[in-house]
């Protein structure tokens, strides 16, 4: 702190405290720098979280959809689809229907867009194909646009 006589009283004064331009300008520079760094891992971190997410509901989904079939000896058909596993079917209603087989609504994927179910599958002809094709809705991709799915392959469509 520099301090100033006052030439009328003798006494020294002080200056007022506060922050200079360049102190305020450094500060915010050094903030900008640690949010530049910081930043990009959170984001990553939040991808990784989608992912981890979207692979734990198609778990969840498989396991419902396996119940399903041992109490009804068929899967949900594609029309059907895993609503099946919240309310009786209306069209073509399984006789030993003893669900419901999800005890919360049928989730959509991290990304906000509903879990593709196709029964017979495509890839699983004998079974079912259930996955999410990741942030950008299409096949293929990588990060946060990879397809997720229930038997850990590409999809085909």
């Amino acid at each position: 702190m520099s301090s100033k006589i006052d030439r009328r009283h003798g006494r020294r004064r002080s200056s007022p405290a506060g922050f200079t331009l360049i102190e305020l300008l450094v500060t915010l520079a050094i903030i900008a720098t640690l949010a530049a760094i910081v930043a990009p891992s959170l984001f990553s971190n939040i991808g990784d979280a989608r992912q981890k997410t979207a692979k734990s509901q198609i778990e969840i989904l498989s396991l419902a959809l396996d119940a399903y079939r041992l109490d009804n000896d068929t899967l949900p058909t594609t029309e059907q689809g895993l609503e099946a596993l919240r309310s009786v079917p209306v069209s073509d209603p399984p006789p030993n229907w003893k669900g419901p087989y999800l005890r919360q609504l049928v989730p959509v994927d991290p990304w906000g867009k509903p879990y593709v179910y196709v029964s017979p599958g495509v890839a699983n002809p004998s079974s079912y194909d259930l996955y999410t094709l990741g942030k950008d809705g299409k096949p293929g991709g990588g990060g946060e646009n990879t397809d997720i799915t229930s038997w850990n392959g590409p999809v085909r469509q």
